[in-house]
């Protein structure tokens, strides 16, 4: 008995001895809660174009449509090779004679270095389609950069417009529950009768629960951004550029003279075309003549030695072969048919971007100015919207409005002001879709 209960009585203290180291340890490893990222537009694009995975394939296209061109041009230079090998034939038994012409002995050794090059019209039309593709894989990640600023933008202003949102309608659930308060007030002075009392609850619950909504219209807006620039999970930030920050509008003559002089939708379909014909010359030089040359120098002897017998096994050679076309039944012609039916396209291609660019601008143009001038005017209408809402305020605790021009009063405050934040964002937005075509995003 003695002993279990000694026993029970180191166990008990082993137990408190581990629990408290293992507390110490916890509170060492335990970091101090970091503050806030203070995240500005510039870095969140920034973080953004390294974490987006549809931008970054358009970068490794670019990067392998370079790689691209870099084989074909370095396909037009000569090249070296060193072969080896050991050709064994079978003789006739006289004179060590060996039974096939094109072998020289029974035990034949090459070793030779061997230096290669190829002139042909095929391979300098498909060195400058290389080219061409390239340029096109290039003005397509510009594309797809300038659509990640617009995502990146509606979803950074998104959380400031979403943050705002939240600060109206707290203010609105604060005034809902003072309305409440007065009305109660009211009552008990015997001035107001029950029902405006109902009614100010039926609004301050109303406040509460849109409250709520906000909040969560928040936290998702927060997620949203968090997932589209920060690698891992990271919801501890904050912003740092004000959404109602001004930003002047440029003239339309400065924004046409941007999108005509670096738009990639437009270069994109001008190098297509260039690819196109090209490819087109490429194909055409199916009829046309090839030359190859090649120089060996090396050993071509019946011992694997630079020298028998006193002699030297080392020599050269050369060889030019002129390849010409005959007869293919009809692949050479297919060919270019299938070039020029691309060429057309392309054509046709570029001809519609062109007009879309003309059409994008004028229409972007006029949404981020109709966007620009429905500003001030929302921004004066929740200043009224304020304004009416304290008077009307003033007026029911002098008997002088109704519980119901008080409550439409909160309500038109609430959605002038909901509606300036959300005027602001489709202001920054417009900015950022103008910035689609010319490649420069207006900032403050």
């Amino acid at each position: 008995m003695r002993r279990l209960q000694r026993y029970l009585c180191y166990l008990s203290v082993g137990c408190g001895t581990l629990l408290l180291a293992v507390s110490a340890v916890g509170q060492q490893k335990a970091p101090a809660d970091p503050s806030p990222l203070r995240l500005t537009l510039a870095d969140a694009l920034h973080r953004a174009r390294s974490n987006s995975v549809v931008y970054q394939a358009a970068v490794t296209d670019a990067l392998i449509a370079r790689e691209d061109k870099k084989q074909a041009v370095t396909g037009l230079l000569p090249t070296v090779n060193y072969n080896n090998s050991a050709i064994y034939t079978q003789g006739t038994g006289v004179d060590d004679q060996v039974k096939f012409i094109a072998n020289n002995a029974i035990h034949e050794y090459i070793s030779q270095g061997n230096v290669h090059q190829t002139l042909d019209i095929a391979g300098i039309a498909e060195a400058r389609r290389a080219a061409a593709n390239a340029s096109v894989a290039k003005a397509r990640a510009e594309i797809a950069s300038r659509g990640l600023v617009v995502t990146v933008v509606q979803s950074y202003y998104g959380v400031a417009a979403a943050t705002k949102k939240l600060d109206v309608a707290q203010k609105a659930a604060e005034e809902g529950d003072r309305f409440l308060s007065l009305t109660n007030d009211l009552e008990k002075g015997g001035e107001v009768a029950h029902s405006d009392v109902i009614k100010a609850e039926l609004q301050a619950n109303d406040r509460r629960r849109q409250l709520q909504e906000a909040k969560l219209a928040l936290l998702n807006a927060r997620l949203d951004l968090s997932v589209l620039i920060f690698p891992g999970f990271d919801d501890n930030y904050e912003l740092a550029d004000d959404l109602h920050a001004p930003v002047a509008l440029a003239t339309p003559a400065e924004i046409e003279a941007r999108a005509s002089r670096d738009n990639p939708d437009i270069k994109a379909a001008l190098e297509t075309v260039n690819a196109a014909g090209h490819g087109v010359s490429a194909a055409r030089a199916g009829y046309l003549p090839a030359l190859d040359l090649d120089y060996f120098y090396g050993i071509d002897a019946t011992h694997f030695a630079t020298r028998t017998n006193g002699i030297s096994n080392l020599g050269s050679s050369a060889v030019a072969t002129l390849s010409i076309p005959v007869w293919n039944w009809g692949t050479t012609q297919s060919k270019i048919k299938q070039a020029e039916f691309q060429r057309d396209q392309s054509q046709r291609e570029l001809s519609l971007a062109q007009r879309k660019l003309l059409a994008e601008l004028k229409s972007l143009y006029a949404e981020a100015q109709t966007a620009a001038d429905e500003l001030s005017n929302l921004q004066r209408s929740a200043e009224l919207g304020t304004e009416s809402l304290r008077l009307i305020t003033l007026r029911y605790k002098n008997g002088e409005s109704t519980v119901l021009e008080v409550v439409d009063a909160q309500n038109t405050a609430t959605l002038a002001d909901a509606a300036y934040e959300d005027g602001a964002l489709r202001y920054r937005v417009a900015l950022a879709n103008l910035q689609t075509l010319t490649g420069e995003l207006t900032t403050p």
